[in-house]
């Protein structure tokens, strides 16, 4: 299901009155893309450097085997939603390491389990550092680009309006509706640098 691209607030962000996109307010980026997937904002963050993919791998592996997806999420949740690979970039490196015996691969409930080989434990335990590299770059990296730490809750609350989008029950996203109008007035009132008691209630204002 993909939302109709128009100036009339239709897609599925109308759910929350929007005309201005999903924050509301002027000048606001609009998004009204497939409700499966975060918005293009959301996904900003420090990106991978080259080989960091193989390393992320076997630090994963390092503690638990894990099928492809599985890892794809850890790596996700590593490194707080700022960095999710895609199973193209994946399941090519996860090959590579089968090839150079580091992985391998059984099959477990129709699923590809991979785990590391006895040479991969040794590699990971002599190659600390490099193991380490992807999310050392990936701290450093956040800390420059957000040291205000809005980016990762900025994610976090739109991936919680994409879920409500996508599975909520009408009760659920009217409630959802409330509680963004609610933060979009109290984020014009740190703007207008003012006291937020002054704008009152969205009845009062209405």
């Amino acid at each position: 299901m993909t939302g109709k691209r128009g100036a009339h607030g239709f897609g599925p962000w109308a759910m929350f009155g929007g005309g201005h996109g999903p924050w509301g307010g002027p000048g606001a980026a609009r998004w009204e893309g497939p409700v499966w997937g975060a918005p293009p904002w959301a996904r900003r963050g420090p990106k991978a450097r080259r080989g960091d993919v193989r390393a992320a791998i076997l630090g994963v592996l390092a503690d638990q085997p894990m099928n492809g997806y599985q890892i794809i999420q850890e790596i996700a949740e590593r490194s707080g939603g700022a960095w999710k690979p895609s199973p193209g970039s994946i399941y090519p490196t996860l090959q590579q390491l089968e090839d150079e015996g580091l992985v391998r691969a059984d099959d477990e409930g129709g699923r590809r389990v991979f785990r590391l080989t006895t040479q991969g434990e040794e590699y990971v335990a002599e190659h600390g550092g490099e193991v380490s590299a992807p999310w050392e770059a990936m701290s450093a990296s956040a800390e420059g680009e957000d040291a205000n730490g809005l980016r990762p809750l900025i994610g976090q609350a739109a991936s919680a309006l994409w879920q409500i989008l996508a599975t909520g029950s009408p009760d659920q996203q009217a409630r959802a509706r409330e509680v963004l109008a609610d933060t979009r007035r109290k984020l014009y009132g740190i703007l207008a640098d003012g006291d937020e008691d002054d704008y009152g209630t969205e009845e009062e204002r209405s």
